[in-house]
Formats: structure tokens, sequence, C-alpha cells
């Protein structure tokens, strides 16, 4: 089951693996990136639901996320302008990118998310990160025909194994002159915690996360897995989503990344999956049920801002578990239904033809 993104929104996929376990399709593996990464640290640590659903409520991660702080250079004016020629730029991931310096929000170090071994997780997990290929000197520089970024595989033993040999997805020729290596690492040491605290870091939000052997970029980097998902599953089940806004997002992934996230989204929308779970009204139906950037214009600040008391948070989060179960269940519901038709159709063909 891919769990692609979801920024804040994390706890949907709370639901819909609760949906998946009790349409009898429970997932022998989470692939996961950027917040859908919190999700499976969640759900990896707990053997059941209630559980799970008590630490995606609790004061821990009320407080962690209350934590966020704006950086130094969130200045309202100062960000605008920097999107702007993003925007209006076409270069292609031209130079290296400073993930170093030119984040808008501080982040707590780690996240409140238990610390356990790939053996004592309830599920296994694959989590989405990158490595950085440059150091902070190098910021600003032209890059050529360089590869910046490194996709990493965090994961067990027995998913490293099947992705062995497997080369980065997004060396492709389809997708382009990007920034992105061929090499596709796995990494089967660091804690599915740590993982996923490297997963959310996100271009131009978060500061780069340095981890053992270098610093890290986040799950953004191959945000619809859906090539490592076949390669580790027989069955993939997965979402469908709604596309990227033009105006920030779009820019961003070709600055740093040199790609398309659009064309990448509508690439991984159209492959054949076992479950598809439509999740592309999720911005509109859970559209306060989330972290909400605000504008501060008397202190120049672009900040974050999490519900007042932990009573609303919890209640976000029970809602955002229950769309999740819901757009679950939908999917699952409509599969059983086309699967028995596939049967009786298999079925009357085969009566027809000994007749």
């Amino acid at each position: 089951m891919v769990f692609a993104g979801g920024g804040f929104r994390f706890g949907i996929y709370l639901g819909m693996y609760a949906a998946a376990c009790n349409a009898g399709r429970t997932p022998d593996i989470l692939l996961a990136s950027c917040g859908g990464a919190i999700a499976a640290s969640i759900i990896a640590a707990f053997p059941d639901d209630a559980q799970r659903k008590a630490w995606l409520s609790s004061e821990e991660m009320y407080h962690y996320w209350s934590g966020l702080k704006s950086s130094p250079r969130a200045g309202i004016v100062r960000a605008l302008a920097l999107a702007a020629k993003r925007g209006f730029g076409r270069d292609s991931a031209s130079t290296i990118p400073d993930l170093f310096n030119e984040y808008l929000f501080e982040i707590p170090a780690e996240l409140p998310l238990p610390r356990l071994a790939a053996s004592e997780q309830s599920v296994a997990t694959a989590i989405i990160g990158g490595k950085l290929l440059f150091d902070e000197s190098e910021v600003g520089q032209a890059r050529g025909q360089r590869k910046l970024f490194a996709e990493t595989v965090f994961c067990n033993p027995r998913a490293a194994a099947l992705l062995d040999g497997m080369a980065s997805p997004l060396a492709d020729p389809r997708w382009g002159e990007h920034a992105i290596s061929e090499q596709l690492l796995c990494d089967v040491q660091t804690p599915t915690s740590l993982a996923a605290r490297i997963s959310i870091t996100d271009m131009f939000y978060f500061r780069c996360h340095t981890h053992t052997d270098g610093n890290y970029f986040g799950g953004v980097l191959d945000l619809f897995p859906i090539e490592i998902a076949k390669r580790l599953a027989d069955e993939v089940m997965m979402e469908f989503k709604q596309s990227f806004d033009q105006a920030f997002s779009i820019p961003a992934w070709r600055t740093v990344l040199g790609l398309d996230g659009n064309a990448r989204l509508r690439y991984a929308n159209g492959q054949e999956v076992d479950v598809r779970i439509d999740t592309s009204d999720v911005a509109t139906v859970l559209a306060k049920e989330s972290v909400q950037k605000k504008l501060d214009w008397r202190k120049n600040r672009i900040r974050l801002s999490m519900p007042e008391t932990h009573a609303t948070y919890a209640a976000y989060m029970e809602a955002q578990w229950q769309y999740g179960y819901a757009r679950g269940m939908e999917a699952f519901t409509r599969q059983a239904a086309y699967d028995e038709a596939a049967m009786i159709r298999s079925s009357d063909k085969y009566s027809r033809g000994v007749a």
C-alpha cells in the first residue's frame, strides 16, 4: 500500500490502512513518502487501530507540530519574490539549490514516534528519501549535467533484496535532464521513526536533515513511487491524487529537481494498480483539518498555524482518519464488485465453452 505524501493530512492513511484490513486486504508492506511516512511509522509501531489513533491524536504529537516556527528567511515579501522568480524562470535545476538555509520553517529535531527495530514492526515499511550529492559549499554553482540527489529507500533487508539492482525510476529518459541520480540506494540501518523525519523534509519548507553519512532531502523527490511499489509487491494499492498548484509547487519541483511534478503525477495516476483510492478532493473536504499557512503582514512573517487546543487537534485527526477510511472502503467495495463480476463473466464463458 502506497502512502504518497499527504502533507499535514497524514491521518488519512491510518484510515485507509484500517479500511484495507477490514476489507481482508491487509498490506504486507507500506511504501511511504513525505507526510505518509509519519502514518507508516505509527502503523508499524502499534498492533491495532485504537493504539494508532491514540498516538496520532496524542498531546506529544500536538506539541511537536505546535513547535513549528518561522525561520529568519520567512519574510513575506522575500518569500513571495523568490517564489515569483522560480515561477517566471524556465531553467530546470540549473544551479545547486540552497537546501541548508533557504527554508521557511524551523522544525523540532526528533519526531515523537516510537523507535523500534524492523523485526518488532507490526507491518513492514519502506520510506522514500533522497541523499544530497553536494555540500553547502557548492550551493549556487552551475549544475551542468551533474546529478544532485540519490533516491534512498529506508527499509528492512527483505525489501532491500527485492530492490537490489534496480535503478531509480526517475532514471527513465522520459523524465528529461533532471538532477536525480540513476542509482537507487537502500538503507537497512536507520529506524523507521528517523526515516520518517528525513522523508518529511520538503524543499523550501524545512532544512535538509543531517544524518550519519551526509545530508538528506525528503520523499518529495519521488512522491509517487509506483515503480518501486510494483517491484516490492504483486498487488499494489495506491491513491488517485489531485494535481499540484502551478504558482508555487510546480516551480519548486522544476528549480530543485528539474522535474514536472504534474507530469509525474499524471503518469502515476494512469498506471494500472489493483486498488485505486480516490483522494483527489481531500483539500476541499479537509480544508481546515490541517496545519494552516498564514501570512502575518504586521510582523512580515509566513507562519504555520496549529489548532488552538489539543482537543481541536484531536478532532482534526479524527476527521482525517474518517475521510481515509471512507475513501478506502469505497475503493475496496468497488474493487470487490468488479472482481465478482469478472469471475461471473469468466465462469459464463467457461460454461459456454464446455457446452
